[in-house]
């Protein structure tokens, strides 16, 4: 039994790598998956029979042109059938639910906003506001929900994984917001759920697996201050998913008022709200809910810093010493190879990067803090896509069958995939 497990885990695992192949590089010969993929001829036409048969790829004739010297038929190339089925994709934050349809290419071909009211989303009332965004979106869409394999969803703040609740979030007012499950019921099909930074993490090791590989670690800057983590080759959640809460970790006990109600988180020193606080001079104990920050907030913040405003810029820098800190922290415990800054306020790095190396410099010996490579890099939203993206394809690609799955297992839980493929 052992060896079938272990002979049906290698095939998926071929399987897998044959499909992410498709995707990334288009139209392909099987010639040309076996150099690229470096399996066995047999192998690779094994397989691709296979997923003809089950309508996860189309064959089609090479367009490559004529010449006098070419001989016998065109190539047949393969490629992914787009249609074979569709995955979901969810952003949440405040006040915003981002939709986009996914197809079995990867390529998203419909998306929107849907707008709701955080201050007053709790664990009774948005589940259904969710389940109603996506009914409309489906339909304004000409999908039928049964076409829709898989919903994967990415949320701000503290993301349970195995029981599928954001516990606690700046997105809404409420705690232990169930997501998983109502969404199971409503459509049938497989959901996952993940802490936004997360996701952000696997983009870019989807993007670029040799850069981002191994170890390394996302810090990102935002409206809160969130960590993804990859260690040994693999995104880390931990037990329960809610691993690398990097910006509610303590900073200095009873110091300034975080959003999440405790005293002297680093998100209560880094976050925009954070910023806006020091720089205005208000107390360490007032109410983020009560102060203007935001995007809007945090670009008039950086815009006084480049006018020379002193205000400003003492308050990036103190914030980077703050973020050195947490830092050498991070690396002390992971060793990572890599760490990433990203989010809203990288913008302000140049205002904030001499803070953070003396802070650096005093929480660690040189022998730790000079061995890593520091990527600043440009906010881009579509991260936490590309990263739900990415995840939802690799589980399909080992999982799906397509035309060969029953109907009545498409509602099959994740945690145990059929390894008949």
């Amino acid at each position: 039994m052992k060896r079938k497990a272990d002979r049906d885990q290698i095939r998926r695992q071929n399987r897998s790598i044959i499909l992410q192949a498709l995707r990334r590089n288009g139209p392909t010969a099987r010639i040309d998956l076996g150099l690229t993929t470096r399996l066995s001829p047999a192998t690779v036409t094994a397989i691709t029979s296979d997923l003809l048969d089950q309508g996860l790829i189309l064959s089609l004739e090479s367009e490559e042109p004529k010449t006098p010297q070419a001989r016998g038929r065109p190539r047949t190339l393969l490629k992914l059938n787009p249609d074979a089925v569709f995955t979901l994709c969810v952003r949440l934050s405040v006040n915003n639910i981002d939709l986009s349809l996914v197809d079995f290419a990867g390529e998203v071909t419909r998306d929107t906003r849907v707008h709701f009211e955080s201050a007053c989303a709790d664990a009774d009332s948005f589940p259904q506001t969710l389940v109603e965004a996506i009914r409309q979106f489906l339909h304004e869409a000409g999908v039928e929900p049964s076409q829709v394999r898989e919903i994967g969803v990415a949320a701000q703040g503290v993301v349970e994984t195995e029981t599928g609740l954001v516990a606690w979030s700046p997105a809404f007012a409420g705690r232990k917001i169930p997501i998983v499950k109502p969404l199971q019921s409503a459509f049938g099909a497989d959901c996952y759920i993940s802490n936004d930074t997360n996701m952000i993490t696997e983009a870019l090791h989807w993007s670029d697996p040799n850069r981002y590989n191994g170890t390394f670690a996302v810090v990102m800057l935002d409206y809160g201050v969130g960590m993804g983590l990859y260690l040994n080759g693999r995104l880390f959640s931990g037990a329960s998913g809610r691993a690398a809460e990097f910006g509610h970790a303590n900073h200095i006990p009873g110091g300034a008022l975080c959003r999440c109600g405790k005293k002297g988180c680093l998100e209560a020193y880094l976050s925009d709200y954070a910023l806006v606080r020091a720089a205005t001079h208000l107390p360490e104990d007032t109410d983020p809910g009560t102060i203007e920050a935001g995007v809007s907030g945090l670009a008039r913040l950086i815009e006084r810093a480049g006018s020379g405003d002193d205000d400003a810029r003492k308050t990036f820098h103190e914030a980077g010493r703050v973020l050195g800190y947490g830092i050498a922290r991070v690396i002390a415990m992971i060793d990572p190879k890599r760490l990433v800054l990203t989010g809203a306020a990288v913008r302000a790095f140049t205002f904030m990067k001499n803070g953070m190396r003396e802070g650096l410099e005093e929480a660690l010996v040189a022998d730790l803090r000079n061995n890593f490579s520091l990527d600043v890099m440009p906010w881009n939203e579509d991260f936490i896509r590309s990263g739900l993206i990415a995840q939802s394809m690799e589980r399909l690609d080992k999982d799906f069958l397509g035309n060969a799955t029953p109907k009545s297992d498409r509602g099959a839980r994740p945690d145990t995939p059929e390894l008949t493929a």
